[in-house]
């Protein structure tokens, strides 16, 4: 019995002396920064984007624009949006917004979100980003896109918010489109545009101005395995593309734990959107192909002038040059 008991309180006394130094090394490890905290929560802000916009997919509500979750969307990269110019309540307008990269991050934050500020700049401007009609074919989810602005890239949609929807109205559209995201690189300044001019037909039809909007370092975020014209992996792309509206792209990010791994994370690389100058739109029901053409080009060389302003600000040199395909 006596040997029972020595052996049962040297048990007790072995688990006292493990608890305890459990409880000396919990307390030892040191806690978390401020700094790394707040990069965290930012990191989880970019995951909730990724898995519940991208992955599965009301009215438009001013509370979803300002949900806290997209300040810290907003800092992880960061992301700021440039006015250059003024947009007046009592015109519509149709934002072109360049380039498409791979998932539009810019044109999301500053669109979608109150996050950067855009009704502050902008007052009096309500602004909608346009997107894959086949994203609101789920009704609870829909409800969940059209709260933060998001509505259908159709001409049905669109020409409701510039002809029946009053006045203040500005329709982005990411022209470039998932043609323009299988070229998408760090350092590539390439946009699909030159024949891209159904949006220009459409503001003259509604006398919605155009205003061309570029989103530097957007195609950084990602790192694209490009395949070259003609190989029949671009062919795989392209027939899927017109299939289901949009491109496979192979690419890759950083993973979740470090910034060195590989996942489908975006890079936290600097995105700085501009707002350049609207072009004034005279309203034509039925516009001739020459006035498209010319309204095409005015809207070019606003988005050139655009481009050769703020480019060596925020990234590129002063010889980086804007190709228009």
């Amino acid at each position: 019995m006596k040997t029972i008991i020595a052996a049962y309180s040297q048990n007790r006394s072995g688990s006292r002396a493990s608890v305890q130094a459990a409880l000396h090394t919990l307390l030892t490890v040191p806690w978390p920064s401020q700094r790394e905290f707040r990069a965290c929560i930012q990191l989880l802000s970019v995951l909730q984007w990724v898995l519940s916009f991208l992955l599965m997919g009301g009215r438009r509500s001013a509370w979803v624009r300002n949900w806290p979750v997209w300040k810290h969307f907003r800092d992880y990269f960061p992301i700021q949006l440039v006015k250059t110019h003024s947009l007046l309540p009592s015109h519509n307008y149709i934002i072109g917004a360049h380039p498409h990269g791979i998932l539009c991050v810019g044109a999301f934050c500053n669109f979608i979100t109150e996050s950067t500020g855009f009704s502050e700049k902008f007052p009096g401007i309500r602004p909608f980003l346009a997107t894959l009609a086949g994203n609101f074919r789920l009704p609870v989810f829909r409800e969940y896109l059209m709260s933060g602005g998001l509505c259908p890239v159709t001409r049905q949609a669109i020409g409701y918010l510039l002809s029946q929807n009053g006045s203040g109205n500005a329709v982005a559209i990411v022209i470039g489109g998932a043609a323009e995201s299988l070229s998408c690189q760090p350092g590539v300044t390439t946009l699909i545009l030159k024949n891209r001019k159904g949006f220009v037909r459409m503001a003259l039809q509604h006398g919605a101005h155009l205003v061309p909007a570029f989103s530097f370092g957007e195609n950084d975020l990602f790192q694209q395995v490009v395949f070259e014209e003609g190989s029949w992996m671009r062919g795989i792309q392209k027939r899927f593309q017109k299939l289901v509206g949009f491109a496979p792209c192979v690419f890759y990010g950083r993973g979740f734990t470090s910034i060195h791994s590989r996942g489908f994370l975006p890079y936290p690389k600097p995105i700085t959107t501009v707002i350049g100058e609207p072009v004034t739109v005279p309203r034509i029901q039925e516009p001739s192909h020459e006035t498209v053409d010319l309204y095409h080009a005015m809207y070019i060389r606003s988005l050139l002038k655009l481009f050769n302003d703020h480019k060596a600000k925020y990234g590129l040199s002063e010889a980086d040059e804007l190709r228009i395909l």
